[in-house]
């Protein structure tokens, strides 16, 4: 390792970039999660995923502008540290940090569960380790194999979905008289809204979890060529990939099979299973298990590279460790790849020795951190706004709607925490004041001097 080497290589091409911002637009959330809000809210789920995708647009405008102006390695916890404060660039860090931390550990052990689904005798923790170890070894390879690898599973993903939709208006098209296919279904089993709008409001909080990775491409900044235009390319896309794979997805797969007539049990299963089994297509649940393990995994590598990457950064800001702000001559940043790989590794230990329920109790930490993560975002675009005003800098990429933009999104993620509070998720908001306050605690010890910087979060 070369000691002298701190700088990342720009190894990420335009269609690494696409892809990756493209597959961290579709997780497991669409392929399982849908089904427990199609349960509660029937067609109206299409609505929701609209409104959700149209605020995810807003709050990735504010990220570009950001990150378009200074494409530089810890993102949104940089801007945080250099527009708002020290200490808000600590939290913000290590709070996205600690978020795919927990993120990899639970896409991991949803591996292990799709592997099972095939090959029950092998013991969770095999599959685990085994997966552990490969996507370790791509994470410490050079930049371009973590885009090539990204780039590929992204593929899977997408193509998936545009063959279901593809085959899904085929399937309408050729339905007969006495075909239950139409997309009449979409009003017809009462209404668009069957449970009233309330029910449509209550889910608006589980499916915009959905939408959590998307942020990922602002982690890849730093390692892309050219980012002043792949940048705004990418983010300018998310509106019609939404509309493309979950508006459009779920638009033909609630118009195949009426949405009352889909019982699903359990988040575990999936939606795009049960309706392609019910009009004679059994083999699909072989395929969209296959497609729903290629999305963990992408999740999983993913999580394991922004790691890495957001270590760094809080290095190269002097909230880390200096060691993890060294990198190899390929540009990796050894150091903070196997550390992030060490905690993780509780992962393999946790399938092995615990139930693996024991593990989704680290959900309401994840869903507490991924609110205070979107919130801090936008609220750093508004410092970062006033400071380029103040300094009468114009930038390339401008947000959408400065400042209304930014309260429309501070006020949904408001909205969102009540809605969780009310709906069974209260230990997450509870999560929130617990962890900022241990995250001071973190700070006062690494940084006595500075303390009085917290107030930058007022």
């Amino acid at each position: 390792m070369s000691n002298e080497s701190t700088k990342l290589q720009r190894g990420l091409k335009n269609r690494h970039i696409q892809l990756i911002a493209m597959g961290g637009a579709i997780g497991t959330g669409l392929f399982l999660g849908s089904g427990h809000v199609i349960q509660q809210a029937g067609p109206s789920i299409i609505l929701g995923y609209a409104i959700g995708g149209f605020i995810v647009f807003l709050f990735m405008r504010h990220l570009g502008e950001m990150i378009v102006h200074e494409p530089v390695a810890g993102s949104f916890s940089h801007f945080a540290n250099k527009y708002w404060g020290k200490f808000p660039g600590f939290l913000t860090g290590w709070n996205y940090w600690m978020l795919y931390i927990l993120v990899a550990m639970t896409e991991l052990t949803a591996v292990a569960k799709y592997v099972h689904y095939w090959w029950p005798h092998i013991e969770p923790w095999m599959s685990v380790l085994f997966f552990f170890v490969l996507v370790t070894v791509v994470n410490l390879a050079n930049v371009r194999f973590y885009g090539e690898s990204e780039f590929w599973l992204s593929i899977i993903k997408v193509s998936a979905i545009i063959a279901m939709i593809v085959f899904g208006i085929y399937l309408l098209m050729m339905a007969g008289p006495d075909s239950t296919a139409s997309f009449s279904n979409l009003w017809s089993q009462g209404g668009f809204f069957p449970n009233g709008y309330d029910s449509l409001f209550y889910m608006l909080a589980f499916l915009m979890f959905g939408y959590g990775g998307i942020e990922l491409v602002g982690m890849a900044a730093a390692e892309a060529k050219d980012p002043e235009k792949t940048i705004p390319k990418a983010i300018n896309q998310v509106v019609p990939r939404i509309l493309i794979f979950y508006v459009g997805a779920m638009t033909i797969l609630l118009s195949l099979v009426p949405w009352n007539q889909l019982q699903l049990g359990s988040l575990d299963q999936s939606p795009f299973v049960m309706v392609f089994g019910m009009i004679g297509i059994g083999w699909a649940a072989h395929l969209v298990n296959f497609i729903i393990l290629t999305a963990a995994l992408s999740v999983y590598n993913s999580g394991m590279y922004a790691n890495s990457r957001m270590l760094f950064g809080l290095a190269k800001q002097g909230n880390a460790p200096k060691i993890f702000a060294k990198v190899n001559k390929q540009g990796v940043p050894i150091p903070a790849v196997l550390f992030s790989a060490i905690l993780i590794f509780g992962c393999v230990i946790l399938n092995y020795k615990v139930p693996e329920d024991a593990l989704s109790h680290l959900i309401y930490v994840v869903v507490g951190a991924l609110v205070l993560n979107w919130a801090m975002i936008s609220w750093t675009h508004l410092k970062f706004k006033r400071a380029m005003i103040i300094q009468n800098k114009t930038t390339k990429y401008p947000a959408l709607w400065y400042p209304y933009s930014n309260y429309l999104v501070l006020g949904f993620i408001a909205v969102v925490l009540y809605i969780m509070w009310t709906q069974g998720f209260k230990e997450s908001v509870i999560m929130i004041p617990f962890w900022i306050t241990l995250m001071i605690v973190f700070y006062d010890y690494l940084n006595p001097k500075d303390v009085k910087d917290i107030k930058d979060l007022e």
